[in-house]
């Protein structure tokens, strides 16, 4: 046996060939490019070496450059596997003149069989039934003249090549006439061998293969027939082994003529021998060999129990001996199915895209090349796994095969996986009466939405979104308007977290691909159902091929599509939602595109209608209610900034998103002159966890934090939007106009209770609730400190309320403090060990911990009641150990984006932030140092001490070894 095999290709087949090799210990080179780098294959060899960017004629194809490879890494042979140089007769010689073993068939038997009309000449001379044809023509008036011969219809085929391509039927002598050029042509551009013949072409006709091996000692076995009738456009689709409804007589003498075919050239390692068979006839005649390994190998392993590859391995060797006595008796049923990313209903269009997640039955043999993150292009086979199922009969393996379908997932792209499972359920392949044209008029239904234009921005989103994730800056997403969308699930009879799809500014349009149930919610953008109008807040059934199409919204800014089941959506932790930013969750982790495929879940249709007068209202003038806090003390501002909030009409800016809504009004009273330690500004502090639709103060700009935003950062937060207010910040349209008020715990409770209320009651006999606006509350003096303790304390304590679902506790004074890090440590570690308290988010940062909670299920204030206990138990620190761990991470020094972001955000944003045009030129400035240089030597010589962890990084230097030399650099941490 070899000890070391390179194996030129990628895919299923490389990893199914290295699985093999591993078995016996032989060590495995993959080659790779740039576009297949996070492929299985990849990582499951034992050495891989990269041989381009992606194009095949440059990599998989370039035969210089995988010699090269396979003398350089001491492979003693190649395997091919399939398609790419698997069947080139000048690759194999190469190999054998460089001392390389060509796992395969030899140079001359791949010339043979390789050219159809010289394999025909072989089949005659092997006594092998031939369909009536032709040897090569030159001409299409010679073509014209045998196919009267022949009788039509006729197939016209190019002799060089296979899979399908360059075969045409021709019904008569017109068809024929206008086929002749064009096969020559794409002969002569795929396959560098412009030759074509005629053979009759049946009508309906079967496919049927017969698996050979043979080895170097002149002895060949037939290993049973495959059945691959099941085919689109001559590609395979469903094999299966053995073929059904398939007499006796006509499976012995087939075998025996795939045996006499391969002994008359004295056939080496694994090819198949393949028939067409007239089943109405019960006559079987001879169409190709390929002297290769078949994707469809696996049915026949199944059947016999054997390994293939290993036999390919062993023969190469010379070590597989005694053929026949290695062929068992054949045992049950196989059947495999090919999944492809395509689209069935787009004329099998391929689909290339980010596999968001892929789940495979752990019933079925699944060989596969894709996991979740990766990426499909278009530069390969669009093929992506094979399922491959072994039963006692076929019944059981149909049944078999069926289920594993419906367990499969390939999140992210688009796939036939809805076409095979009506596919096995049609009454022909159920009873095994398969033919090659019986896919011709097979259009199934497709559960699914099929995206015609994505709009401005539309994303998937569930409820509640991504919650537990805060700390480590993973921002909870979901639905920017939560009522509407929880409103249209609600409904629909769906489950509460659904997901769907949310709409900015404008819709864009969507076409329906079975019968699907649906409701429209949110800001109103003139919804259409195939050109005529429909309601919102009201379920309707659409039917296939009905398009649904929105405009632009006047007044609100999103507006959300519900369907009937929810969207079938993978869960990234723990949640369907889109993070743009973070290019995970939803479809492909970015916004919906033209093209994109979304499968709908089972559902029942209800219907369900809410009354205009308790739809949520639509405006340009808001009033929004929020809870003061965390930031509004006398430390950070004026007393009279809250007034200075509450008469101010805000106006909503045009760069707001998802991450946050910015409002153009005066700049805040600031108590401070600048951010002492934090910064030169009187915003800045060291450092705040923020709470959703926190009025966050960047600079004398506030912005109302998103379900996209920032977890961490270094602002003041004077102000927090009221949990049940929130839904009015995702409708905010640039121009509109908002008044703040202010409103205590109490009513905050009592707007949020009336909104789960009003959803409860949704599709039940009882009558909803009405809204009304939040009204002003005379606050207290200490608001928004909920405790603040500085007596007979080691450090002082306080309890900000940061909104009616999360407090802001903060250890000693303003500055940074090791100790207050582990202090702020203990307690969220003790929090940790309550388990009745219900905390969704604990977000550390330097002396502070936010604690986010579901407030349905306690409020703020019994919260304070159990920190204060909890804080009052904590051991000294004197007795905490904390894990701790050296990271080396790379580096970049004035990176192109980081210009970028700044040449956008002093276009867009404030063109007189101090850190504008040059972040580096600022630190420099504020630090004050000479030369920006100095700058570049502090940041890259130091190691670093993380004190906080968020999508802020928090940290200090804690050391200064000596410079390096490059503007790269690994730096500790």
């Amino acid at each position: 046996m070899f000890t070391k095999v390179l194996i030129a290709n990628r895919g299923a087949i490389a990893v199914r060939i290295e699985r093999t090799l591993r078995h016996f210990g032989v060590k495995s080179v993959a080659v790779y490019t740039e576009a297949d780098q996070d492929s299985l294959h990849v990582d499951e060899a034992d050495e891989a070496i990269l041989i381009g960017s992606g194009p095949v004629k440059e990599s998989y194809l370039n035969e210089d450059l995988i010699l090269d490879i396979a003398k350089k890494t001491g492979a003693e042979a190649i395997h091919p596997g399939y398609g790419f140089l698997s069947e080139n007769a000048e690759f194999a010689r190469r190999c054998r003149a460089e001392g390389i073993v060509f796992i395969g068939p030899t140079p001359q038997q791949m010339e043979i069989f390789g050219l159809k009309h010289s394999a025909r000449e072989i089949a005659q001379k092997a006594d092998v039934p031939l369909l009536p044809g032709t040897p090569l023509i030159t001409d299409v008036s010679e073509a014209v003249r045998a196919a009267e011969e022949i009788g039509y219809p006729v197939m016209l085929k190019s002799t060089a090549g296979g899979g399908g391509i360059g075969m045409r039927v021709c019904q008569d002598e017109k068809a024929l006439q206008a086929a002749f050029d064009s096969v020559c042509h794409l002969a002569q551009t795929n396959f560098k061998n412009s030759g074509v013949f005629l053979e009759k072409y049946i009508q309906k006709a079967r496919h049927v293969e017969v698996q050979i091996f043979g080895n170097s000692f002149g002895e060949v076995v037939a290993l049973g027939e495959r059945d691959c009738s099941i085919q689109r456009r001559n590609q395979k689709v469903i094999e299966e082994s053995p073929a059904p409804n398939f007499p006796s007589y006509i499976r012995e003498n087939m075998l025996q003529a795939a045996t006499r075919l391969a002994k008359e050239v004295g056939y080496r390692s694994a090819g198949t021998v393949e028939f067409l068979y007239d089943a109405e006839a019960e006559k079987f005649y001879f169409l190709e060999v390929n002297t290769r390994l078949q994707v469809e190998h696996g049915v026949t392993e199944e059947v016999l129990n054997i390994d293939l590859v290993e036999w390919m391995l062993k023969e190469a060797c010379d070590e597989l001996v005694n053929l026949p006595s290695l062929l068992p008796v054949p045992s049950g049923h196989s059947i495999q199915a090919r999944i492809y990313a395509e689209d069935c209903l787009n004329d099998f269009r391929p689909s290339g895209g980010q596999i968001d997640q892929a789940i495979f039955s752990k019933s079925a043999r699944v060989e596969t090349w894709v996991r979740d993150g990766i990426a499909v292009t278009s530069l390969y086979d669009p093929m992506l796994a094979k399922i491959i199922v072994h039963g006692k009969t076929r019944e059981e393996a149909l049944l078999k095969l069926s289920a594993a379908l419906k367990e499969t997932r390939l999140y992210g792209v688009t796939t036939n996986l809805q076409y095979l499972q009506g596919l096995l359920e049609e009454k022909a392949c159920k009873t095994g009466d398969v033919y090659t044209q019986m896919l011709n008029s097979y259009t199934p239904s497709e559960q699914a939405i099929e995206v015609l234009d994505g709009g401005v921005q539309s994303t998937v989103q569930d409820y509640p979104g991504r919650t537990g994730h805060w700390n480590v800056g993973v921002p909870p997403c979901g639905p920017m308007d939560p009522f509407a969308f929880r409103i249209g699930n609600k409904l629909l009879g769906n489950s509460p977290d659904a997901p769907g799809i949310e709409m900015t500014l404008r819709g864009g349009s969507y076409k329906f691909r079975d019968n699907v149930s649906f409701c429209i919610t949110g800001a109103n953008m003139q919804a259409t159902l195939d050109g005529a109008e429909i309601p919102m807040y009201k379920t309707i059934q659409a039917k296939p091929e009905q398009i649904l199409s929105f405009g632009e919204a006047t007044e609100g800014m999103r507006t959300y599509l519900l369907i009937g089941g929810g969207l079938d959506m993978p869960k990234i932790l723990g949640s369907s939602s889109t993070f743009t930013l973070g290019s995970f969750g939803g479809h492909g982790g970015r916004a919906l595109r033209t093209g994109d495929v979304l499968r709908v879940s089972d559902y029942a249709h209800v219907e369900n209608e809410l009354a205009l007068s308790y739809q949520p209202t639509m405006s340009k003038e808001w009033t929004i209610g929020v809870i003061p806090g965390p930031h509004c003390t006398e430390e950070f501002l004026q007393p009279e900034y809250l007034q200075q909030l509450t008469d101010t009409k805000w106006e909503v800016h045009f760069n707001s998103s998802r991450t946050g809504v910015r409002l153009i009004g005066p700049a805040p009273f600031w108590t401070r002159e600048d951010g002492g330690e934090a910064g030169l500004h009187p915003s800045n502090i060291h450092d705040n966890a923020y709470a959703i639709g926190t009025l966050d103060l960047t600079g004398d700009m506030p912005i109302l934090l998103g379900p996209d935003g920032p977890s961490l950062g270094g602002f003041v937060c004077p102000v927090t939007t009221a949990s049940a207010e929130f839904w009015k910040i995702g409708q905010l349209h640039p121009g509109d106009k908002i008044s703040f008020k202010l409103i205590d715990l109490e009513q905050a409770e009592k707007l949020k209770c009336t909104q789960e209320d009003f959803l409860q009651r949704i599709g039940t006999s009882a009558s909803l609730p009405m809204f009304t606006n939040p009204v002003a509350q005379p606050l207290k003096s200490d608001y928004p400190l909920l405790i603040n303790e500085t007596e007979n304390r080691r450090f002082p304590f306080s309890v900000r309320c940061s909104g009616d679902a999360n407090i802001l506790v903060e250890y000693g004074e303003m500055e940074l403090d090791l100790l207050l890090r582990f202090q702020v440590h203990a307690l969220m570690e003790a929090i940790q060990k309550h388990k009745d308290l219900p905390v969704l988010d604990l977000t550390p940062g330097i002396r502070s911990l936010q604690i986010h909670i579901d407030a349905t299920k306690m409020s703020i204030l019994e919260l304070c009641q159990h920190i204060s206990a909890i804080d009052r138990a904590l051991p000294p620190l004197e007795e905490m150990e904390v894990p701790s761990r050296i990271v080396k991470l790379p580096l970049s020094w004035d990176d192109p984006a980081t210009q970028l972001a700044i040449e956008r955000y002093q276009q867009n944003v404030r063109p007189d932030a101090p850190w504008c045009p040059s972040n580096l030129e600022f630190i420099r400035r504020v630090n004050g140092l000479d030369h920006i240089e100095d700058v570049k030597r502090v940041v890259f010589d130091a190691n670093y001490l993380v004190m906080g962890l968020g999508d802020v990084y928090l940290g200090a230097p804690v050391a200064t070894p000596s410079r390096p030399s490059s503007p790269f650099s690994d730096n500790e941490i």
